[in-house]
């Protein structure tokens, strides 16, 4: 197995085509509790080029036959900061090592996370996001009113 780079400006093109529009090779989740995780997921696909078919893995091959990490949050969550595998893996960051591709996930008050968001920008001040569900592409991450953030730094992707 060998480690290769995550392709941030692949993620952010993905994010940039994708954000307001679905892709057609993908199910849209909007009206069974969002489709936030499934655009994530679908942008980092965009940027690790690898999927992990093991029983708790990360892959989807259609709307029945996907990983619970695919579309879940916390499940993505779980498989990112886990992953010894294939595919791509990441650790629990501070605002300040975010970048271009990583994920940030947020609790409205809930005893869960329960929204998943790209980064697509990053300036000294702010960091600008992607998402489904309330579709946005550049939005700030100020503008959301949350209760608690999670954010995940992608490290790099593992490959056979």
């Amino acid at each position: 197995m060998r480690t290769v780079q995550y392709d941030r400006e692949s993620v952010k093109e993905y994010a940039k085509k994708w954000a307001y529009l679905r892709n057609p090779q993908y199910y849209n989740y909007d009206k069974l509790g969002g489709d936030c995780t499934n655009f994530v997921s679908q942008c980092l696909l965009a940027g690790a080029h690898q999927m992990n078919y093991e029983i708790d893995g990360w892959y989807y091959k259609n709307a029945n036959q996907k990983s619970p990490s695919w579309t879940g949050v916390e499940f993505l969550f779980q498989f990112l900061i886990k992953n010894k595998s294939v595919g791509p893996f990441g650790k629990i960051a501070k605002i300040e090592e975010l970048q271009i591709g990583d994920i940030v996930q947020l609790s409205f008050g809930e005893d869960h996370y329960g929204h998943s968001l790209l980064v697509v920008e990053k300036d000294q001040n702010e960091i600008y996001v992607a998402t489904h569900t309330l579709d946005s592409y550049g939005r700030k991450l100020s503008s959301y009113q949350y209760e608690k953030n999670r954010m995940l730094h992608i490290e790099g992707v593992r490959k056979w």
